[in-house]
């Protein structure tokens, strides 16, 4: 009778060890993958930052009396990236800023029909909508792996593992303010 009890308690210890590096190993490969996924955001945000000097002197040649504009934008993208690296919110918050920038250097391209038949400019802008688009694809995959994992991290058992290794909650890659809600325009077609 005791060696059945035994058996028993032995058993259940078992599987709640099992259990628990299941659930242990299931968080570990979660915010990996919300890492790996900021990764694609930080790739896309790159080309797109390496894209806007290019963009800004094209524009440039043609709209030179547009200083402010252009200042504006090569402001906003020193801020972008010099947000990388500073928290999710951080750097959301400057690629809204990189945006809305964009946004008023394009519309006052459109301006300009010189510049919109020019080859190098509609290169860029093929360059530039691409890369928005895989930022967009980006940034939804992030803000898929950031709610697997905190629902990972705050459903029961598994968020009894998450708080005795500190698994903390993912934070979302979130537009803020109106301006950050305007995707750049990029077709020049009228």
């Amino acid at each position: 009778m005791v060696w059945i009890i035994l058996g028993i308690v032995l058993g259940i210890l078992v599987l709640l060890a099992i259990t628990f590096f299941v659930i242990y190993n299931s968080l570990v490969g979660l915010r990996n993958q919300v890492k790996n996924s900021w990764s694609q955001i930080d790739v896309q945000l790159k080309r797109r930052h390496d894209l806007i000097p290019n963009l800004i002197e094209t524009v440039k040649g043609y709209a030179a009396h547009e200083r402010q504009t252009l200042e504006a934008v090569t402001q906003a993208r020193n801020l972008a990236v010099g947000a990388v690296g500073k928290g999710v919110g951080e750097q959301a918050k400057a690629e809204g800023g990189l945006s809305g920038a964009l946004a008023r250097l394009l519309a006052v391209a459109e301006q300009y029909p010189n510049l919109k038949a020019n080859e190098n400019f509609l290169a860029l802008q093929e360059e530039l909508s691409s890369t928005e688009n895989k930022i967009s694809f980006s940034r939804q995959f992030y803000n898929d792996s950031v709610l697997q994992y905190n629902n990972k991290t705050q459903m029961a058992p598994s968020n009894i593992v998450a708080g005795m290794f500190g698994f903390k909650s993912g934070e979302f890659f979130e537009v803020k303010g109106p301006e950050e809600r305007e995707a750049p325009k990029v077709s020049f077609n009228k």
